[in-house]
Order: C-alpha cells, then sequence, then structure tokens
C-alpha cells in the first residue's frame, strides 16, 4: 500500500516561510518522480513543481520560481517544498504525487497524498 502524507502547512503572514514535507511509503521512493501541486478554493489543481529520480527539477510558472525550492531525501523517502517570501495567491491546499514519469500533469501522478493546507493572510 503506497501512502503518501504531507505535513508542514498553516497560516502564515506575506512574506514568511513554511516548509512542506511529504513521507512517502509502500513503494522504491528514490526510482519514482515526486511533485507537488496546490489548489486554491474555486480553482482547478495545478502543478507546482517535481523533481525525478536523478534530481531533475521542473517548476510550473514564473511565479513560484525563484520563491519556492523542491528537493528530496532518497534515505528518507520524503519529498520537501521550500516556500519562501509567500503570498495570499499562494494559498491552497498542496499535495504531493507520485509518478513513473517526470510530468507536469495530474493525469501522470498515480498516488496521491491528502494534503496540507497553507494559508497566506495579507
Amino acid at each position: 500500500q503506497v501512502q503518501l502524507v504531507e505535513s508542514g502547512g498553516g497560516l502564515v503572514q506575506a512574506g514568511a516561510s513554511l516548509r512542506l514535507s511529504c513521507a512517502a511509503s509502500g513503494r522504491t521512493f528514490s526510482s519514482y518522480t515526486m511533485g507537488w501541486f496546490r489548489q486554491a478554493p474555486g480553482k482547478e489543481r495545478e502543478f507546482v513543481a517535481a523533481i525525478d529520480r536523478s534530481g531533475y527539477i521542473t517548476y510550473s510558472f514564473d511565479s513560484v520560481k525563484g520563491r519556492f525550492t523542491i528537493s528530496r531525501d532518497n534515505a528518507g523517502d520524503t519529498v520537501y517544498l521550500q516556500m519562501n517570501s509567500l503570498k495570499p495567491e499562494d494559498t491552497a491546499i498542496y499535495y504531493c504525487a507520485s509518478s513513473s514519469t517526470m510530468s507536469t500533469s495530474g493525469r501522470h501522478y498515480d498516488y496521491w497524498g491528502r494534503g496540507t493546507q497553507v494559508t497566506v493572510s495579507s
């Protein structure tokens, strides 16, 4: 049974930082691409960042590039999303997901966590 469990969300003020973690179990973590997605209220889920098994990284769009950093610890079966200079528009539920291929599309991710809420106040 593959499980992905996110943690690290919370309520912060604009300009603050948070580090999200996603602990994985049930599959060979180091062999898979890990991605972060987010879904804001009333909006569709959107891709944030992904890191493949070799460490190749993709970020979704300019609004997070330079502020968010994805990383992984294969020994600890954990993927991280460091979020700096948070903005109110970053408010969303953040999900981690696992895929056998590098992709920015959620359709290619076969396992998902339940998400962690990030709320950024102005």
